[in-house]
């Protein structure tokens, strides 16, 4: 799912001086109270908190009560979910008019009939309302499913989320994630059937020029995909070194952009 991330924070924890033989207990209850609200400084609400260091030594503050100042190192989960990002929830309520959906446990998450593209119709199936899709009789979203849905705004004070449902990669995850396996299982069926079909040919003794071209297109498109997850990983570089089964390949952005002209004619 979208929209978690991780964020290493340098704190400074006031303590009331009562607390001073309690320190690591009062900097938890003191760090417990960020846990489920929105943070503008870490932009994200704060789901859960780890301590990785604790400084020994605290700055006093002076005053009529000596508040003390201790700092610690945090890494925070939080969730900042953006428009356009994907999240998952679970269906809670439906209607003709929505579909309530809860996030993570603790946000809710409304989809107005106007974001739910017209491949869901309405109906009442054995008694309990249910969204069913009119192009797969098998992809349901009842009370109790599981959706991928795309995040159209989010409201930070009250941790409510505005989704919709009209783009094709977002319904019930397990039937994306069950006819995403089965769409790529029959391409590669597709794909060893037609290099086999041309690898016969070639012992016929008639080579195939179109086996050729399509091999190339094959590891090409390969060699892509693969440096485009390294360049995720590594923006800002100019050149990424890429290993593969058969050999290492270093490619520049230029001849990355002149293998995906070649991928695509």
């Amino acid at each position: 799912m979208e929209g978690l991330k991780v964020s290493k924070a340098n704190l400074v924890v006031y303590i009331h001086p009562s607390k001073s033989k309690q320190v690591s207990k009062a900097v938890l209850r003191e760090l417990s109270s960020l846990l489920f609200t929105f943070n503008e400084t870490f932009d994200g609400v704060v789901l859960a908190y780890d301590v990785s260091s604790l400084d020994k030594c605290a700055k006093i503050l002076p005053g009529v009560h000596p508040y003390f100042g201790v700092k610690l190192k945090v890494n925070l989960l939080l969730l900042s979910p953006k428009p356009d990002m994907l999240l998952e929830g679970k269906v809670v309520k439906l209607t003709q008019e929505s579909i309530h959906v809860v996030v993570l446990g603790f946000s809710s998450a409304i989809i107005a009939e106007k974001d739910i593209r017209e491949e869901f119709v309405f109906k009442t199936k054995r008694g309990q309302d249910v969204y069913a899709s009119r192009s797969h009789k098998h992809h349901v979203i009842k009370v109790g499913t599981m959706i991928r849905f795309l995040v159209k705004s989010f409201d930070e004070e009250i941790l409510h989320l505005y989704g919709s449902l009209a783009p094709d990669h977002t319904g019930s995850i397990y039937w994306l994630d069950k006819n995403l396996e089965v769409a790529s299982h029959s391409d590669r069926s597709a794909k060893r059937k037609l290099e086999g079909e041309q690898d016969q040919d070639a012992v016929n003794g008639e080579p195939s020029t179109l086996g050729t071209v399509q091999k190339l297109k094959n590891k090409l498109a390969t060699i892509a995909e693969y440096v485009t997850i390294v360049f995720r990983m590594s923006i800002g570089k100019a050149n990424w070194h890429v290993f593969l089964g058969e050999g290492n390949f270093s490619l520049s952005i230029s001849e990355l952009k002149g293998f995906s002209k070649l991928l695509y004619t």
